[in-house]
């Protein structure tokens, strides 16, 4: 009896302790973004934070943007429940900053102005550009947008301490969850109507500096435990997660064998191969961080912030390493799924055990689970006020100023339109996360990752490197990469036919791999290339002078 009240009060002084961290970050970034509304005079201000940021500063911020909880709570979850499998998305998401690094970011920073567009339409025609880039950035911002709302709704019943069957505020763990994503797209929209860039890469920074430092703790704590001896650590993880040694192995979620079963076998091995390209080729075209190129004064600033970015970045992936393998040995793999089917509070939960382990009982887990929430909250706040950004920038900038005004808008109206657009973007993210709740959010991001790099990648590398490219081939590239993605993943075991599926009791799937990557990526450069050839414009002196622009800098507002 005793035991259940410790308990009891345990979770309790857990959910006020979680709460009152929570309404605190909150209540600080708030006031950061207030503050930054009042420094967010202009355009520039609103879309590049009037282009004031250091290298270091924009290396935290791109930290920040990219650290998302699909990194925090999806990696850590996958490697907590399948091992060495979960190690791939750790390598791919780093690795994919090389390809940022040499490919685009410093001919990108030379060449535009605020969004990825910019860069496409400098040589051809302004209008069809513009508005299959606006529709691109829309749709990947979408998606990522998705993972990091089925992030927040998975934490909240944890921190809540929602079991089946009980409530809180009258809410079960259902409802919490819908509240919970309704919660984080109003605070996101805030962010970005108030405060635009500015007020969103400070918020940035303060999350990159906390995730850093939960996640250091927390990986110092699980050596700690395990007298930092690795194979001890890895030797539990494997004896906990149910699947002993193949656990270390891989083919425990991607590229599995089936025996008996060729055709299936060849899909598994497809599948691990499509998503290694997504997870790499994709950064490259993410539009929410692509415009973190334009906040910084100079292409070496810019060059500066990526390479504090890898160095930030790389530290953390290593992190999740400890921090997977900590929770399959110290949580284990029945009370991860228990808690979410996806894996996705693996992170939290290892909070909650370290606390009850160096803390001293339940009141230690409650404590440690609680400042681990929050910084997994601010992580989500802050990534979906960057996609947010992205998305109704691009609306506004490329659609409504340069489509429907013609390049006759003013400035005001510009701002005032990308925060309408917000407003949208915001709803539509919050009613489509309500369905997506089944999925990994790790998972989810590869998907908006090949979406990425199926259109925009293909634009951006012939648009800078290839002198016969022209409209016809930006358009055809970008519809073509992402509409052959959208419309596989929307007949793949993603969406129907398989009991994680979005709609496990429909079946209209075709499509055998879950990651697009492997046929929409080669599409994409495809059509660009069909599309270039067929049409006989082209422009070299144009060609000539975003070269020289890209390269030098000359002429970059």
């Amino acid at each position: 009896m005793n035991t259940v009240l410790a308990a009891e009060a345990g979770s309790t002084t857990a959910r006020n302790l979680t709460i009152t961290l929570f309404l605190v970050f909150v209540a600080i970034t708030l006031a950061i973004t207030i503050w930054a509304s009042r420094q967010t005079k202009t355009a520039t201000d609103f879309y590049a934070g009037g282009r004031s940021f250091s290298g270091f500063q924009n290396g935290m911020a791109i930290g920040g943007d990219y650290m998302s909880a699909a990194s925090f709570l999806g990696i850590a979850g996958i490697i907590a429940l399948y091992g060495y499998d979960g190690f791939l998305y750790s390598i791919g998401f780093l690795v994919a900053w090389l390809v940022a690094l040499l490919l685009v970011a410093e001919l990108l920073r030379n060449s535009g102005r605020y969004t990825m567009a910019d860069v496409l339409a400098f040589r051809m025609r302004q209008r069809p550009v513009r508005t299959a880039a606006a529709v691109s950035t829309i749709t990947v911002s979408i998606f990522y947008l998705l993972a990091q709302m089925v992030g927040a709704g998975a934490l909240v019943a944890l921190l809540l301490g929602i079991k089946p069957g009980t409530t809180f505020l009258g809410m079960d763990a259902d409802t919490a969850k819908v509240a919970t994503i309704i919660m984080v797209g109003a605070l996101m929209i805030i962010y970005v109507t108030v405060g635009g860039m500015k007020g969103t890469t400070y918020v940035q920074i303060v999350k990159a500096f906390l995730l850093m430092t939960g996640a250091i703790v927390m990986t110092l704590l699980v050596l700690a435990h395990y007298k930092f001896n690795l194979s001890t650590l890895l030797g539990d993880a494997a004896a906990a997660s149910g699947k002993g040694e193949n656990f270390l192995r891989p083919g425990q979620r991607y590229g599995v064998e089936v025996a008996g079963n060729a055709t299936q076998t060849f899909y598994n091995k497809m599948d691990l191969l499509s998503l290694g390209i997504a997870l790499v080729l994709g950064t490259a075209g993410l539009p929410h961080i692509l415009i973190r190129f334009y906040t910084v004064p100079t292409a070496k600033t810019a060059r500066k912030s990526v390479l504090w970015a890898i160095g930030i970045i790389g530290t953390f992936y290593l992190l999740t390493l400890a921090l997977g393998f900590g929770a399959a040995a110290m949580v284990g793999g029945t009370a991860i799924t228990a808690q979410d089917k996806a894996g996705n509070t693996a992170a939290p939960q290892l909070a909650e055990a370290l606390g009850i382990k160096f803390l001293g009982g339940d009141l230690g887990g409650a404590t440690m689970l609680a400042i681990i929430a929050a910084v997994a909250f601010a992580t989500i706040l802050a990534v979906v006020a960057g996609l947010t950004l992205a998305s109704s920038s691009s609306l506004a900038h490329d659609f409504y100023a340069n489509v429907v005004k013609n390049g006759q808008a003013s400035e005001r109206q510009e701002v005032n339109v990308a925060r309408i657009s917000a407003l949208v973007i915001g709803a539509i993210s919050i009613v489509l996360s309500i369905f997506a709740q089944s999925l990994n959010v790790a998972f989810l991001v590869a998907l908006a990752f090949a979406v990425a790099a199926s259109g925009n990648l293909p634009a951006i590398l012939y648009s800078l490197f290839w002198k016969r490219f022209n409209t016809s081939g930006a358009v055809w590239a970008i519809y073509g990469g992402l509409i052959s993605a959208v419309v596989l993943v929307f007949f793949s075991p993603v969406v129907s036919g398989a009991p994680t599926s979005m709609f496990p009791e429909q079946d209209w799937q075709w499509f055998p791999l879950s990651n697009p990557g492997l046929i929409s990526i080669p599409f994409g450069f495809l059509c660009g290339w069909i599309g270039t050839l067929i049409s006989k414009e082209h422009d070299e002196e144009k060609f000539a002078e975003l070269e020289v622009r890209a390269l030098t800098g000359a002429g970059a507002h």
